[in-house]
């Protein structure tokens, strides 16, 4: 008979190989029946990546039908959106958000659930959700009442709100989803409706701004006609009604052009030559003498000093010309001949014009805010934060008056641009943070990917790790966009066929 003996080395050698099984054991159940610790948040609240493919593993075997994946999936979705906010909670910034867009292929069964999770392992703790870009509107076919096709127009899917979807899957995951949308650049799709003919913008040069964008679909409204104010707003309406966590106003400036447009000299560089903008500027006038000049100014872009001496003729009862934001200096008007009043007169015309088209931005921003606002719904506008600089006696061709957005809406600056490192970018939020007034919440959008450089562009963590200096100032960040963080997948998205 054999003799098992053990001496005592012998018996701690075999106890620690039993326990050391038993342990391998408990750590391969944990894995598969226990959600992730929270070690495994990162530094920028990421999800590792053996937690992500964990999950992603579970949703793929929940969507074939295992029951035990579908209950394990939820728990793990509970787990990490805990895990998130409180991450986020004791991490610069609080609120990271991520802008996406959403196409016909995003209909298909798990596709939102996947695009959502993927937001969650990046360590975004809200999502702003394309909802009306390119003359497309993210409504359903069938319950769409605005004059933009919709985003989804596959035959049987005529009831399917993607949006709805959206909301409800990110919040499923802790996600706060924002609407995001086109404000003034309307799309292609409208310029092809004959009865929408005058609310499209017009400059001097008899151009729409089909004409003057690389694009060929960007197309510019109005902001003063009434018919296209009326359109925006039912959208809005619509929009809301999915009651999304914000709602965040893009495109609210005029086109970018290029060379030596891209600087507004003259009053046929401005879209003001549409008919509801010139009636609004005529109305600026305060007495006849000025909506005279101001006509005169219009058709021709100057005035000269026959035009004065023939407007003090036609209306001899009334002293100076005057219009709204005009100050006239006391001295008796025949101290100085028309002569002598022309060049300043033709300066505050110009100037006029200018703040004329940039009231309509502000305005027309109002516009869209407003049935936010009203369902105490978050509102928020994207700008650049230099397209609003005066350059010698012009203007940037976007005429965007960003420092006289309201206060008590979000301010989103676009801060893009690219020096090689990451403190051009700090100077443009600084410069933000420096005209807005206090308590105004800025929330920097940023361009570029984890990990790597891209041309002139720094990467994330650098540019997060470089605006983390101006503290609490900066109320969020956001990354532009889904759609450079997964190309790959996006190009899919875009092409694929719906199942």
């Amino acid at each position: 008979m054999f003799n098992f003996r053990l001496n005592l080395a012998g018996k701690i050698l075999f106890w620690r190989c039993l326990l050391g099984s038993l342990f391998t054991s408990s750590l391969l159940m944990a894995h598969f029946a226990s959600p992730p610790a929270q070690a495994q948040i990162t530094e920028f609240c990421q999800l590792s990546p053996a937690a992500a493919k964990a999950k992603e593993d579970l949703r793929l075997s929940a969507m074939k039908g295992d029951r035990n994946a579908q209950n394990r999936y939820q728990e793990l979705l509970k787990q990490h959106s805990q895990d998130l906010q409180k991450c986020r909670s004791q991490t610069w910034p609080d609120n990271q958000a991520m802008w996406l867009r959403l196409y016909p292929c995003d209909i298909n069964s798990g596709a939102i659930d996947r695009i959502m999770d993927r937001i969650v392992n990046g360590g975004y703790n809200q999502v702003y959700v394309e909802v009306f870009s390119d003359g497309q509107v993210l409504l359903p076919a069938s319950a769409n009442p605005t004059v933009w096709p919709s985003v989804v127009r596959t035959p049987g899917a005529e009831n399917i709100d993607l949006l709805s979807v959206a909301i409800e899957k990110g919040r499923q995951r802790g996600l706060k989803v924002y609407a995001w949308m086109f404000s003034k650049n309307f799309g292609y799709t409208y310029a092809q409706r004959p009865d929408r003919t005058e609310a499209i913008a017009r400059n001097g040069k008899g151009q729409n701004s089909l004409a003057v964008t690389n694009t060929g679909s960007e197309l510019f409204i109005d902001p003063y006609n009434v018919q296209a104010k009326r359109d925006y707003y039912q959208m809005v309406q619509e929009i809301l009604r999915r009651r999304p966590d914000g709602l965040l106003l893009d495109y609210i400036r005029y086109p970018r052009q290029g060379g030596s447009d891209s600087i507004a000299t003259r009053v046929f560089d401005l879209w003001l030559f549409s008919p509801a903008t010139q009636e609004a500027l005529f109305r600026r006038a305060q007495n006849n003498k000025g909506r005279e000049l101001i006509r005169r100014f219009l058709s021709r872009g100057y005035i000269t000093a026959g035009d004065i001496s023939q407007v003090d003729q036609l209306h001899p009862q009334e002293t100076e010309p005057m219009w709204q934001g005009r100050i006239v200096q006391p001295e008796p008007k025949s101290i100085l001949s028309a002569t002598q009043r022309q060049p300043l007169l033709q300066i505050e015309l110009w100037q006029l014009a200018v703040a004329h088209a940039m009231q309509g931005v502000i305005d027309f921003l109002a516009l869209g805010a407003y049935p936010a606002q009203q369902q105490n719904i978050p509102a928020g506008a994207v700008f650049f934060p230099d397209a609003n600089q005066a350059i010698g006696r012009g203007y940037d061709s976007r005429l965007q008056p960003w420092d006289r957005f309201p206060s008590n809406l979000e301010w989103h600056p676009m801060s893009y641009s690219t020096c090689g490192n990451a403190s051009c970018i700090v100077q443009e939020v600084q410069r933000v943070l420096n005209a807005a007034p206090p308590g105004t919440k800025v929330i920097p959008a940023l361009a570029g990917n984890w990990g790597k450089s891209v041309g002139n562009r720094p990467s994330l963590e650098v540019q997060m790790q470089a605006l983390r200096q101006l503290g609490s100032r900066v109320a969020g960040v956001s990354h532009f966009a889904y759609s450079w963080q997964y190309p790959e997948d996006d190009n899919d998205r875009k092409f694929c066929r719906v199942r």
